[in-house]
């Protein structure tokens, strides 16, 4: 079966930042490019971290909040500007950035790419090679993109790939019907043991976000032995990914 991988999906151009690009230059990036962060690597474009707007937003904050209090004399405004001037010029990318860096691989699947963004509560994802060099980076846009299918794309994929390739199964046993990318699977198997199998892997198909079941079997060879009667199981599973 084919599954989308992350390589396949992500923008392969990064607007990316060093490690000491100063705070201005971070935010013209961000506001030119119209992106809401970007990664921040090492002379041998290994990921350091990622610098965000929230990141940004948050230093700025923290600085006014500091800047706040009540009238002050001369030589106390002079120290203050000082202070603040130093603080300019040391705000760089490194110092902004959140870190460890979570990345991840161009041959992992989309499916779980999306996992980690929604575990670590993160919208962007650099991709990296075997060298942890960075190659790309792929946002939840990006990630969106399989479940853009058409149901008539996903019901041909899950007859072609599980169906028939996966499980030999012949076309006239089951009927698969998909609505709004949930799949429905109907008829009769030589096999129980095929039911939740075909299950399973329709579920692993891309822009399927639910997989309904009624097919009975012929043989029950789940069981040891004895008589192996046909009957009807139904699934309502959650996905296995």
């Amino acid at each position: 079966m084919k599954t989308s991988k992350v390589g396949e999906v992500m923008t392969p151009d990064v607007i990316r930042a060093s490690r000491e690009t100063p705070f201005r230059d971070v935010a013209e990036l961000l506001a030119r490019h119209r992106v809401s962060g970007l990664p921040v690597v090492d002379a041998d474009d290994k990921v350091l971290g990622v610098v965000s707007e929230t990141d940004l937003v948050r230093r700025r904050a923290a600085k006014a909040r500091r800047a706040r209090g009540g009238r002050l004399r001369l030589p106390e405004v002079r120290r203050r500007a000082r202070v603040a001037a130093a603080e300019a010029r040391a705000m760089t990318a490194g110092r902004l950035m959140s870190t460890p860096a979570i990345t991840v691989h161009p041959e992992q699947r989309v499916a779980d790419a999306a996992q980690v963004m929604e575990r670590h509560h993160i919208k962007r994802l650099p991709v990296v090679d075997e060298e942890d060099r960075l190659i790309g980076i792929a946002t939840r846009r990006d990630l969106l993109r399989v479940f853009l299918r058409t149901d008539e794309e996903i019901r041909r994929e899950i007859i072609e790939e599980v169906l028939a390739s996966a499980l030999c199964i012949p076309p006239h046993s089951a009927v698969v019907s998909v609505r709004n990318g949930t799949a429905t699977l109907e008829g009769r198997v030589e096999r129980r043991s095929d039911i939740p199998v075909a299950v399973r892997l329709s579920w692993r198909v891309d822009g399927v976000v639910g997989v309904m079941s009624s097919l009975t079997f012929r043989v029950d060879d789940t069981r040891p032995s004895g008589k192996h009667p046909a009957r009807r199981i139904a699934h309502h599973s959650l996905p296995e990914r």
